[in-house]
């Protein structure tokens, strides 16, 4: 709870992320404090903030976790065992392209290990590894979060999912073989609003590194929604190679090129310790397979590093 405080900056944020009241949080600190015989917090204006006591706690904390994880990896691999409940997160297009199939690869293999699935975009799936309620998200996060120092997570390079330039089938590029993102400047686009999710960020920042802001005319969120959008001629969008596009979309796939290399970098990330974990070792393992099978990021061309095995 400590440490969730400290994420978040608030009691009230806190709580909410770990599902309890704030009354329970505030309740279970002045404990610890108690216990501990330090102060944790203290007033700050009309907020708090963690006294020097608190970050050595926290400190500490996290590695006695990382050290617990690791034991409970090596009495988990000395065990063998093949049941067990595996609960990964991930964010819409990662479930349906990646963890859906992962899962059912995992049923075929091992029927005694049962998985939950749960849809978490970043940094929710960060807060569900560290409230347990996951033990692996997969995930497109922000560049430098959480940073690939923070003892917390242990975080690896899953694949770099290209994006493509999604045109209507009767659009004038789209019967070339390839188009530079420089000539889409006068197109109207599609995008989800700024802030609703991380794509709008990646769009603006590859249009700005080849001088030019898109005119976005239409702000839609989901796939399925900007591909439909996009099939009626209402504008062009990046899309990526791990999204899928209803049959029924009159839509092509044009490769992009630009200054920059277009891709989302997916990562999965577990808690520090924990990797070697049996039935999470089986879960990455898993997840690599499914990127080895996928003819979309396997054989289409575009800046890609799928992991064999894990």
């Amino acid at each position: 709870m400590l440490r969730a405080v400290h994420q978040h900056g608030t009691v009230t944020a806190a709580a909410a992320a770990l599902h309890l009241t704030p009354s329970a949080v505030s309740h279970q600190l002045r404990e610890l404090s108690r216990e501990l015989k330090v102060r944790l917090i203290e007033p700050q204006g009309r907020g708090i903030r963690l006294t020097g006591a608190a970050h050595l706690v926290i400190e500490h904390g996290d590695a006695l976790l990382a050290r617990w994880e690791q034991a409970e990896a090596a009495l988990a691999a000395q065990r063998q065992g093949e049941a067990g409940l595996l609960r990964m997160c991930g964010f819409p297009s990662a479930i349906s392209g990646l963890v859906a199939p992962a899962t059912a690869l995992l049923r075929e293999r091992h029927p005694g290990l049962a998985v939950e699935v749960t849809e978490a975009e970043a940094p929710a799936g960060f807060d569900m590894l560290m409230s347990t309620d996951a033990d692996i998200a997969v995930l497109a996060p922000p560049a430098g979060f959480p940073h690939p120092k923070d003892s917390r997570f242990d975080q690896a390079s899953l694949l770099e999912d290209p994006f493509d330039l999604l045109v209507s089938a009767g659009h004038p590029l789209a019967a070339r073989d390839s188009v530079a993102l420089g000539e889409t400047a006068g197109e109207d686009w599609v995008l989800p609003l700024p802030d609703s999710c991380d794509h709008h960020r990646r769009v603006m920042v590859f249009c700005a590194a080849e001088g030019f802001t898109p005119r976005v005319t239409h702000h839609v969120k989901e796939w399925s929604a900007i591909s439909a959008m996009v099939c009626h001629g209402l504008g062009v969008t990046l899309f990526p190679r791990l999204a899928e596009i209803p049959p029924s979309h009159t839509v092509v796939r044009v490769p992009v090129t630009a200054q920059m290399p277009l891709f989302r970098h997916i990562l999965t990330c577990v808690r520090g310790g924990s990797r070697d974990h049996p039935v999470i070792r089986r879960g990455l393992a898993a997840l690599a397979d499914v990127i080895d099978g996928h003819p979309a990021l396997r054989d289409a061309p575009g800046p890609r590093r799928p992991v064999s095995s894990v």
